[in-house]
């Protein structure tokens, strides 16, 4: 079928050659996160022939790049600025106008689509030759990426507590290199050694020592080391390895949750808990991607709207994360665990049998990449401010924006219809209206029919078995979320 490899490699190729330099890191200097979603087409030929491998066609249809949030401030009700745009956020957004537009084709009948009429009046489904697979360049912010870090008992090493800053900051830039740690040429892996030290991090790489041209096996993560493998690749008994830190994540747990305990080392957070993405001084109402990727696989990715024109929701078959510190338990856990009691949900909802996979490939304008690159060039390391959105659409696919905008608006265009991302919430929307407009409506599905809709609320809240599965989805695991008012949804 397919590998984890194969679908990072597609996507960084896609990113190269597809994506312009406008809105990408500068060389050396900047870096950013990267996701997509990658169509996957069976073949119907390797059905008819017994134990031949599956033939699949790949294709990536939606993109997005970023790091970025809004503060609560910044908030708009006008509906026509990025809120989040952390690339998981953007390639999902940017996913939904690219099954807008494959509901407009399938709706005008013009040519193929990836939806067959449904059971009901007005309502489509997925072809059943076609899946979707979510890529990331990294573990999604919030609980993904809490992941834990292993000593090896047996063997001496310095005391973990000695690090007073870790210890008596509990700040999270103290952990700042923590994903720095995946490249062997990089100032932090430099300091490192895989002999006598026993700290081992993610990618395989221990802490304290000095260097020595140890080979490090690249894919040996410390979520990946099971009983036996930690033998075959140590030589260390798996009883003597235990936990002694994590990776931190910048995510701030919501307001009813039960809080960090910011102790020093592996206690510094809770898991499984309802996370917010930080803010500058202005806290956000950004509902961490680890969060949202969980949300997604209960609900779907079309969101509220499209749901009026769909017999089930659209979920991802699969999450693969590109080279970075990872743990496959703690994928599981943040991913799929957090709502896997759900129960009685509406027909066509599920909590969805998400396979995870990690790849050994790395983005190269990933944090780490460019940390081992530039060395101990001088200057600061510093995140992207823009983000790229590209979906799989005929008109305007690209869509470069920074602070929620399109970049390059000023103050004085803010309001003006140039000044509006293609995937705002308000850009959507009216996507949504075209193709409403190019229905008739004795063909409308029936949630448009009953009643009379202006607003962006209105539609959105008229999607009645969706609403009931976020309903059910809220009452049973995130109790916590954070909702924007509903007068932030008014516009029309």
């Amino acid at each position: 079928m397919w590998t984890a490899d194969e679908i990072a490699q597609l996507c960084y190729e896609h990113y190269a050659i597809r994506l312009p330099k406008q809105g990408k890191p500068e060389p050396n200097r900047q870096w950013t996160l990267l996701a997509a979603v990658v169509k996957i087409q069976f073949s119907d030929q390797a059905c008819d022939i017994p134990d031949k491998p599956v033939q699949v066609t790949k294709e990536v249809v939606s993109m997005g790049t970023g790091t970025k949030c809004i503060g609560q401030s910044k908030m708009r009700k006008s509906g026509d600025i990025l809120n989040d745009s952390h690339a998981e956020v953007i390639a999902r957004r940017s996913f939904q106008r690219y099954l807008t537009h494959q509901l407009h084709l399938a709706a005008t009948l013009k040519e193929d689509s990836i939806f067959v009429p449904g059971s009901q009046r007005g309502l489509w489904k997925l072809r059943p030759d076609f899946s979707f697979v979510f890529f990331s360049s990294h573990t999604p912010c919030g609980d993904a990426s809490i992941i834990p870090m292993l000593e090896f008992e047996e063997q001496p090493c310095c005391p973990v507590s000695n690090n007073s800053s870790v210890e008596a900051t509990g700040n999270l830039e103290v952990l700042k290199n923590k994903r720095n740690c995946g490249d062997l040429h990089s100032p932090l892996a430099k300091k490192m050694r895989l002999g006598t030290p026993a700290r081992l991090v993610t990618n395989g790489i221990g802490h304290h020592g000095k260097q020595e041209s140890v080979p490090v096996t690249p894919d040996v993560n410390s979520s990946n080391l099971t009983g036996e493998r930690l033998a075959t690749v140590t030589g260390i008994s798996p009883h003597d390895v235990k936990v002694v830190d994590i990776y931190r994540t910048g995510a701030k747990c919501v307001p009813g949750e039960a809080g960090d305990s910011r102790k020093p080392g592996a206690a510094y957070h809770q898991v499984g808990l309802l996370r917010v993405k930080p803010g500058r001084g202005d806290r956000t109402c950004s509902m961490s991607c680890s969060d949202k990727v969980a949300r997604w696989n209960v609900l779907g990715c079309q969101g509220a709207l499209l749901m009026h024109f769909l017999e089930e929701p659209i979920y991802l078959s699969a999450v693969v994360i590109g080279k970075c510190p990872y743990s496959q338990e703690v994928m599981q856990r943040a991913l799929i665990e957090r709502c896997q009691k759900v129960s009685a949900l509406p027909k066509g909802f599920r909590v969805e049998e998400l396979k995870i996979q990690q790849s050994n490939l790395q983005f190269e304008q990933s944090r780490c990449a460019v940390q081992a690159k530039r060395g101990d060039s001088p200057g600061r390391l510093v995140p992207c401010g823009a983000a790229i959105s590209w979906s799989a659409v005929p008109e305007h696919p690209l869509d470069v924006t920074a602070n929620g905008f399109p970049q390059g608006t000023t103050k004085k265009g803010i309001g003006s219809l140039q000044a509006r991302s293609q995937i705002s919430k308000m850009e959507l929307f009216r996507s949504f209206q075209k193709l409403l407009s190019r229905i008739a409506e004795d063909k409308w599905p029936d949630s448009l029919r009953v009643q009379k809709l202006d607003t962006y609320h209105e539609y959105k809240e008229a999607a009645s078995a969706y609403q009931e599965a976020w309903s059910t989805l809220r009452e049973q695991a995130f109790g916590s979320w954070i909702r924007n008012p509903s007068d932030y949804h008014q516009f029309k």
